[in-house]
């Protein structure tokens, strides 16, 4: 009899053994491929904010950090000065801009999980994107060609297009608001050609813009054209402090009027 619930035991055992390693290896394929194996994609699920809060997402390169700007706030954080200063609620910014980035860069990071769910709390959404694209760390001014500018011109907006749409399918709301190219070299550009290039990009991007609902091109061409070194930073290619807030100027007051009129 004795023999007989060994044999009982160590079957159970090995059952319970079993049992134990199938777990552990739902467990595994569970935390590495949940998405794939039709898991719930938590990316899909929004950060909760109170019914009280307004939330801007600032994306794009090193125009959205601020660079150039001796007292570090950038355009994005004197437009949430005066949205603070006009709005009776708390403002919540999340700045994701990346330094250096270009635009199949930033059409990777709006895939990340993290920053969709940034993206579906956001109330405004503001992107500096290009600039990187096409002035090449001052290469297209030193070398200017036609073909070159036009190849980069087209993937360019093949990834602008990528990106507005991840942000749509994630957001169905929010307003966006993407500001336009300056020409920084314009006092370099005597025949004028890299000015013209400049303006047909900028009129390429605000198509793709105009594809989406609620989503604004806001132009900066015209802030800097007539007295460029006026507004650059030392490094004749960031804006400073002055040049920011020319941008913030423009902005600021349209998303001030979209958030009354959501109210």
């Amino acid at each position: 009899m004795s023999r007989w619930r060994v044999r009982i035991v160590t079957v159970f055992s090995a059952l319970l053994g079993l049992l134990w390693i199938g777990c552990l290896s739902w467990a595994i394929v569970d935390y590495y491929h949940g998405e794939a194996s039709g898991v719930e994609d938590l990316s899909a699920q929004p950060i909760e904010k109170r019914p009280d809060e307004f939330i801007v997402v600032a994306l794009g390169d090193s125009l959205t950090r601020g660079t150039g700007d001796e007292t570090g706030k950038g355009y994005v954080g004197t437009v949430t000065e005066e949205l603070e200063k006009k709005f009776d609620h708390p403002i919540t910014v999340q700045n994701l801009g990346i330094k250096g980035l270009v635009s199949a860069q930033l059409a990777e990071q709006v895939q990340e999980r993290e920053v969709k769910r940034q993206l579906q709390r956001a109330d405004a959404i503001l992107v500096t994107i290009g600039g990187n694209d096409l002035f090449q760390k001052g290469e297209t001014l030193l070398n200017l060609d036609s073909t070159k500018v036009s190849k980069l011109q087209k993937n360019y907006l093949v990834h602008l297009d990528a990106i507005l749409s991840t942000i749509r399918q994630n957001n169905s709301s929010a307003q966006l608001f993407m500001l336009g190219l300056y020409n920084p070299f314009i006092e370099l550009d005597e025949n004028g050609e890299l000015n013209a290039i400049v303006r047909q990009w900028n009129n390429e991007t605000a198509e793709v813009l105009a594809k989406y609902e609620d989503m604004v091109f806001v132009p900066t061409f015209d802030l800097f054209q007539l007295s460029v070194n006026e507004y650059l930073y030392s490094d004749k290619f960031h804006p400073n402090s002055a040049g920011y807030r020319l941008m913030a100027e423009r902005i600021a007051p349209l998303i001030e009027w979209e958030a009354k009129d959501d109210e």
